[in-house]
């Protein structure tokens, strides 16, 4: 039995999907990418279909990532049932994902699992920005990864 991950962004052409191609490799990485699964999505549905924003893709290409196969998807409420973590990038996200959530449904802010953020840390939106602000969400990502990657491996072994 796999345990579910899902990463969740306003559009899911930004922060989600660099967050689950990060994810996936850092599980992979602690011996974690069998036992669990990762996926993203937006609150918003206006980019469904559509691929990484480019900026986004350029910055994970240039440290090793592939997010070519990305599509965009929009959250659905109907999901809860199979998804055993939901993780927001921002305060914004999170306040959508818990209107649509169960009362047991385990929704968080992702960068909470990163042990130096500071309490109630969003991993900010880089869209309207320039590439700078993706290498930085790219930090941030592969902290919270990480710290995910240990709560993981010692809730799952």
């Amino acid at each position: 039995m796999s345990y579910h991950v899902c990463l969740v962004c306003m559009g899911n052409i930004c922060r989600s999907p660099m967050a689950e191609v990060v994810l996936r490799k850092t599980l992979d990485d602690h011996g974690l990418g069998d036992l669990v699964t990762v996926d993203s999505a937006g609150t918003g549905g206006w980019h469904q279909g559509s691929p990484m924003d480019e900026r986004a893709a350029a910055v994970l290409a240039d440290h090793g990532y592939d997010g070519s196969s990305h599509r965009a998807r929009q959250f659905l409420g109907g999901w809860y049932g199979r998804i055993d973590l939901v993780l927001a990038m921002d305060g914004e996200n999170l306040r959508a994902l818990r209107r649509l959530a169960p009362d047991d449904a385990d929704v968080r802010l992702f960068r909470s699992f990163d042990p130096a953020a500071p309490e109630g840390a969003e991993v900010p939106d880089p869209y309207y920005g320039d590439g700078e602000g993706f290498a930085e969400v790219l930090k941030m990502v592969k902290a919270a990864s990480e710290g995910l990657a240990g709560h993981l491996a010692d809730r799952l072994r």
